[in-house]
């Protein structure tokens, strides 16, 4: 039987459907038999990531590892989740299920390594800032992590990122901004570290590349998938 992806998403719905639009759009397919075969399951009812990191909600992992395991009873090999903030929880995520958890910061990292980078900008959620996830990742990269202020974060990033999970952002002037700031700070390149942000970029262009953390892991999975079927048919 092949292999199947599971997509544990839903954080947000656009988020989720940005990540399979790229999954399709970066497999090396020319029919539909050649697409990767993939299970989504996608609850927004999920506890907000950031809050429970920041220790003011619930915890997500309860809902996080019934999404994981449905998907894995449903047939998936490995899962993706397409939200960096949830990536707090992968471990523990993957030792309640058995499950291979795609990471999507270390494929984020990966890509910002390949463009030559070494200080690399991040926007993200206060949550996956709080968990320090990307700056303790960059370390077996080489790589330094800048960072926006607590004031930007406050009044751009977090609103910028509400205003995309509503639907209602049209906000590149926003992220030329955001791009412009982490320049000053030294970035080489810039990680989109939360799966929204990708959505509010518009036709750019911006100072310094853009490196789409849902693209990253969109590669990564199907690179995955593509080894996992070549080892099916050996």
């Amino acid at each position: 039987m092949s292999p199947l992806l599971g997509i544990l998403g839903g954080m947000g719905p656009l988020a989720t459907a940005h990540f399979y639009r790229r999954v399709i759009e970066r497999t090396p397919a020319v029919v539909d038999q050649e697409h990767i075969p993939v299970l989504i399951w996608a609850d927004p009812r999920m506890p907000d990531r950031s809050t429970a990191l920041l220790g003011e909600g619930p915890s997500p992992l309860p809902w996080l590892t019934r999404g994981a395991l449905g998907l894995q009873r449903a047939g998936a090999s490995v899962v993706a989740i397409p939200c960096n903030t949830a990536h707090a929880y992968a471990r523990d995520i993957a030792s309640r299920t058995g499950i291979e958890i795609v990471d999507m910061i270390a494929a984020s990292l990966r890509d910002a390594t390949a463009s030559g980078a070494q200080r690399v900008g991040l926007l993200a959620t206060r949550g996956t800032r709080a968990a320090r996830l990307y700056e303790r990742a960059a370390v077996a990269h080489a790589l330094e992590i800048v960072l926006v202020s607590e004031e930007l974060q406050r009044d751009l990033v977090d609103p910028l990122i509400a205003s995309i999970k509503s639907g209602r952002s049209d906000a590149a002037s926003q992220m030329d901004l955001l791009v412009a700031e982490l320049e000053v700070l030294g970035a080489e390149a810039v990680i989109l570290g939360c799966s929204e942000l990708p959505l509010a970029c518009g036709d750019g262009p911006f100072p310094l590349p853009l490196i789409d953390s849902a693209t990253s892991l969109a590669d990564a999975s199907i690179s995955r998938m593509i080894a996992l079927e070549r080892a099916a048919r050996a």
